[in-house]
Parts: structure tokens; sequence; C-alpha cells
């Protein structure tokens, strides 16, 4: 049983699954998907194989996405343990200052189990319409609900801030707050950072950022009924009504997204379960198995990774007797030790490079609010500024590697900086390629640099997104040098 201290590792043979299943694992994800960040598998609690590919990190957090509604439904499980609500409460009582002068049918009866369950009622997902609102509460209350609560499914995250707001109404604490105690610190998770509305909810639906072994460890609790160290740290009753197909949402036999749906928990094939956010994020449960799985990535397509684990990890963890003697398998060891997402491919050096070198740029006002920018293709790094509301947000530089990532902190592309790795190489003699990975969350970023005589057309490009992954160019002229280095 897995503990608060540090996961236990062993060989996968010793916990009876064959080495040879999970480099299959690893070999299918380079082929198919290339776009996992990293991976932990869990048996009998005990890690038996993990891997991050550079430049992503064990001890770095990742965005979750969605996967942070699985620790909002924990949290609501044990506000309902502690006595202060019912899942058959109805979402009205605990927003009567914020509900319509006219309240449906429909709204009326609509109960925290609906929000838990993403049977509202609501034809569509409300996530959108409810953060436009001033007051969310309220904007949420005030959309029509087409359908009776609990007959139509709907994915909706605003359904999910809705019991983070509940949450803390009832316990004056944010979800994060209130986890703290209960989940996180009992679980050894450190350091948790959870994003909030400008009201102070915690957005519940999304917004939670956490390590890979963070992942693990809560989808071993949830394995073990709610048991760590011990102690019951969520009702047994909780762990199954949560993990249980509490409303239908599709009949597609080779859909993961049409089996079934708890609270705040997707049910899979092979009568397995999960928690997922958006481009890969993973926490799956699989009882038969006695296993755990965490994954996080930055992938298009989020069934195609699922398909690998159910073809080629599940069948080595299917029951069986113990392998081997248990001793690392050392095939195994250097495949996961040498993971690295693939950096940008291309020539390290240009004709156009020397005498580019140092030359600046300046950009009419755009989306990527970038201001001016140089390269220097001796040192291998650019400097530039950002603009933000009309003012200068300073000057900031930025190695790169050819062939390789260079850790570093950017402000490109992201509201403010974050921790990222850079990589660039020509792939023309006139066009360079930088390609900036933020391994804190699932998104490269490249930018295809263009130069013709004075000119540096910008194409900009990401490699997932919710909406288009293509960004509209950028034009930059050449300018005085001098410009760039003006606080």
């Amino acid at each position: 049983m897995a503990t608060s201290m540090n996961l236990p590792r062993s060989a996968p043979e010793a916990q009876g699954i064959p080495s040879s299943c999970v480099l299959e694992f690893v070999d299918e994800i380079r082929k198919q998907v290339n776009s996992l960040h990293s991976f932990m598998l869990l048996r009998c609690g005990i890690v038996v194989a993990e891997g991050w590919w550079r430049p992503y990190r064990p001890e770095s957090p990742h965005m979750l996405f969605s996967l942070s509604k699985s620790f909002t439904s924990t949290a609501v499980g044990l506000a309902v343990a502690e006595g202060l609500l019912s899942v058959n409460d109805p979402v009205l009582k605990f927003f009567p200052e914020d509900a319509p002068k006219k309240v449906s049918q429909n709204l009326a009866a609509m109960q925290v189990h609906h929000l838990l369950s993403m049977s509202t009622g609501h034809d569509q997902d409300t996530t959108e319409r409810t953060m436009r609102s001033r007051n969310p509460f309220k904007g949420f209350l005030g959309l029509r609900v087409e359908h009776e609560p609990g007959t139509h499914f709907v994915y909706n995250s605003g359904a999910s801030f809705m019991l983070a707001a509940i949450v803390q109404k009832l316990t004056g604490q944010t979800v994060c707050e209130y986890l703290t105690p209960r989940l996180f610190g009992p679980l050894g998770i450190r350091d948790v950072y959870w994003e909030s509305h400008p009201n102070g909810v915690n957005f519940g639906g999304w917004g939670l950022n956490l390590k890979t072994e963070d992942i693990a460890r809560f989808g071993q609790l949830y394995l073990q009924n709610g048991v760590w160290d011990n102690q019951q740290l969520i009702p047994a009753a909780w762990v199954q009504a949560a993990t249980s197909k509490q409303v239908s949402n599709g009949s597609d036999p080779n859909s993961d997204w049409t089996q079934g749906y708890g609270y705040q928990f997707w049910r899979c094939r092979h009568n397995i379960y999960r928690g997922d956010g958006a481009f890969g994020q993973y926490c799956i449960v699989m009882p038969d198995q006695n296993a755990v799985l965490a994954l996080t990535g930055g992938l298009p397509d989020m069934q195609v990774v699922l398909n690998v684990v159910w073809d080629k990890l599940l069948p080595g963890l299917q029951a069986g007797s113990l392998l081997g003697d248990g001793q690392p398998d050392l095939q195994l060891s250097r495949s996961l030790a040498v993971l690295e997402s693939p950096s940008q491919q291309g020539a390290s050096h240009s004709p156009l490079g020397e005498s580019l070198s140092g030359k600046v740029f300046t950009f009419e006002p755009n989306e990527e609010t970038l201001h001016l920018l140089a390269f220097d293709f001796k040192t291998n790094t650019i400097t530039y500024r950002l603009m933000a509301g009309g003012r200068r947000r300073g000057i900031h530089t930025l190695s790169f590697g050819v062939g390789k990532w260079v850790d570093g902190v950017t402000a490109l592309g992201a509201p403010a900086p974050m921790k990222a790795a850079a990589s660039g190489a020509w792939i023309a003699d006139d066009t360079f390629v930088l390609a900036i990975c933020a391994y804190e969350t699932p998104f490269t970023i490249s930018y295809t640099c263009r130069f013709e005589d004075d000119k540096l057309h910008c194409a900009v490009k990401t490699n997932v997104a919710f909406g288009p992954t293509e960004r509209k160019p950028l034009l930059g002229i050449q300018t005085d040098s001098a410009t760039l280095i003006k606080p």
C-alpha cells in the first residue's frame, strides 16, 4: 500500500509485469504520439516505470486543465462526509442572492448531483458564458436550462466552477485550502497552485498544477478506496459513487468518451476509470489490474494515447505470477533515461546568420505583444521587448540550443514570464525556426522567421490549442539597433 513517504520503486518484473510491455508502450508512443511529456506506472502502490521526455522533468508541476475536476469532486465528497451538504441539495439553495427573478422548473430541479455528473440540463457548455459575466454565479444561474436535469449529458466546466463555489461558500475556504489538510498534506503533495477567478473562487474545472507523481498518488488513493497510511481520507462510498457510471454519455464501443460519466470522473473501456484534462493530462485507475497510470502531455488527439495504453500496457498488467528475479531490465532503464521531446531540426548555420546577428526588427502592434526582436547567431540568443497596454515591458533575452533544448525563462507568447526550454535551427538559408517549450504547460510555440532584405516575416504556431494552432503572422522591419537598448 502506498504511503505519504516517497513512493517505493521496483523493477516491473517484481510486480508481475514484463519490462518488454513497458518498452513496447514507450516505442509505440514515439511512433504514434511523440508528444507525451511524462508517465508514471504504479502496480500495488509501487512505481514500476517512470519517464519524462526532456525538457519535462519530475520536479516541475504541469497544468492539469480538466483533471482538476476530479480534485473538486473529492472536495465535494469530503464536504458531504462532514455533513455540510447533500448531493440531493438544490443548487439554488447555495446562491439565493444570485437566482434570477423568474426561476424555471428545470433550474429549480437542478441538484448538486447534476453539477457533479454533467447532467445539469444545459444544451451546451456554460463556461464561456459564465466567465463573461461580471457575477459568474448569476451568469450561470441566468442561463436557460433546456432539458430536465439528469436526462441530458453535456461536458460543462461551468458546473465544476459552481461546485468549487459551493465548497467555498460552505467552508469559507477555497477548494485548494480546504483540500490541503484533508488530501494534499496527507498524500505528501506540496506547493499546490490552483488558479482562481477574480472573485477568489478556484476555477474548479481547471487551473490546478501538480507534478506527475502527485497525480499518481491521487490515483493510488482512489485505487485504495480512499485509504492512505491506514487512514480513510475519502469515504469509500464516495470513491464508489464518484467513479461509477452516473449518467450515459454515448454508445460508441471504441471511444473512451462514451463509456459513462461519474462525479467528475470518466468511465473507460476495460472496467477502468480516469480523471483527464485537455491535451493529455491523465490519472488512469485500473482496479482489476491493481494499477495506476499518470500521464502528462501535449496531445492533439487524446484517444490515441489511451489506445496505446490498452494495446501495449494493459496486456502486461493482467493478473499473473511474478516474473524473473525482479532485477531491473537494463534495456528499459537505458530507454527511459534518454527520453527527449524532439528539438527543432535543421542546419546549425546559414550564410545569412552572421550578417543578421545584432540586427533589430520592429513590429506593429500584434497579438503576441512583440515590439522588438534581435537574433545573435554567434551566442545563440534572442533579445526582445514586449508591449502591454501600450507600455514597454522591458528587455528580455533567451538562449536556444541547436539540436538540443536549452533552459531559460520566456515571456514570449505568455501572459507572464515562465520557465521554458528553447531550440532553434535553419530550415532554409533564409529561414530560421525557434521552438519554445513551456515545460510546465502542454504548449510549445514555434516562430518560423524568414528574412527578406530588411523585413522579417514571422509565422507563429503552437502545438495544441483550444482554437486554431496557427496565429496571425508578424511582420518586422529592420530598425536602428540603439532602439532596443533604450529603457
